[in-house]
C-alpha cells in the first residue's frame, strides 16, 4: 500500500532570490532536503496507520500520532514560510499597498508595529531549542497573536491560523548566520512578503465562523 497524500512545494523563486539575507546553498538544502523529510514522514506515518488499523495493532499509536503531528506541521509551516518570503519584500504592511487592513489588525492587537515587531522577534530568537515565531489568527476573539512554536506543533492554540512564520530551526540559518540566531531573525524582517501575509488574514478571517461553532 502506498499513500502519498501529501507532496512537496515547488519553491516560488529561485534558490538565490532572497540572497543577501538567506543564502542559495541555505535554502536549497533547507528545501529539497529539510522540508522533503517531513513530507515523506507524514506520507510514511499515514501508511502505517493504516497498516495499525488493517491488523488491529494499535501498540505503536501514540509514537505514530506524534509523529503524525511533527511531520504534517513541519510540512504546513515550511509551506507557509516559502510564501512569507519574497527578494522584493521588506518595511511593513501600509494602506497604499493594499495591505491597510492587516497594517489596523497589527496595531489593534499589538499596540502599533514597532512592538509587534519586537515581540515576534523575541518570541522566534528566543525558543528553547528548535521552534518557530508566529503571528497567527486566533478565531475567537478575530484578534492577532503571536505564537512560540516548539519543534512544530507545540504551544499553539487550537484553531489558530498562521499568518507568517519565522523558522528559528538552526537548519534555517547555521550556514550563513552561525549561532546568531537574533541576527538571523532581524535580517528576516527584509523578506517578508506583505501582500501574502495580508491574503492569509483576509482568508483566515473569512473562513473563522465556519472553523469554530462556539462560543
Amino acid at each position: 500500500m502506498s499513500i502519498t497524500t501529501y507532496t512537496l512545494p515547488e519553491l516560488p523563486y529561485d534558490y538565490s532570490a532572497l540572497e543577501p539575507v538567506i543564502s542559495g546553498e541555505i535554502i536549497e538544502l533547507h528545501h529539497d532536503k529539510h522540508h522533503a523529510g517531513y513530507v515523506k514522514g507524514a506520507n510514511d506515518t499515514l501508511e502505517q496507520l493504516a497498516e495499525a488499523r488493517d491488523k488491529d495493532q494499535w501498540g505503536s499509536v501514540n509514537g505514530l500520532e506524534k509523529n503524525l503531528a511533527f511531520h504534517l506541521s513541519g510540512h504546513i509551516l515550511h509551506s507557509i514560510y516559502w510564501q512569507n518570503m519574497t527578494g522584493d519584500g521588506g518595511g511593513e504592511p501600509l494602506e497604499k499597498d493594499g495591505t491597510g487592513e492587516l497594517a489596523d489588525a497589527i496595531a489593534e492587537s499589538f499596540g502599533g508595529f514597532a512592538k509587534f515587531k519586537a515581540h515576534l522577534s523575541k518570541a522566534a530568537a528566543t525558543t528553547q531549542g528548535s521552534g518557530w515565531g508566529v503571528l497567527a489568527y486566533e478565531p475567537v476573539t478575530g484578534r492577532l497573536i503571536v505564537e512560540q512554536v516548539y519543534d512544530h506543533q507545540g504551544n499553539v492554540g487550537q484553531g489558530s491560523v498562521p499568518l507568517l512564520v519565522f523558522d528559528a530551526w538552526e537548519h534555517a540559518f547555521y550556514l550563513q548566520y552561525r549561532n546568531q540566531k537574533v541576527d538571523f531573525v532581524e535580517a528576516m524582517w527584509r523578506v517578508v512578503n506583505w501582500q501574502d501575509v495580508a491574503a492569509r488574514y483576509t482568508a483566515a478571517k473569512e473562513r473563522a465562523t465556519s472553523l469554530l461553532l462556539a462560543p
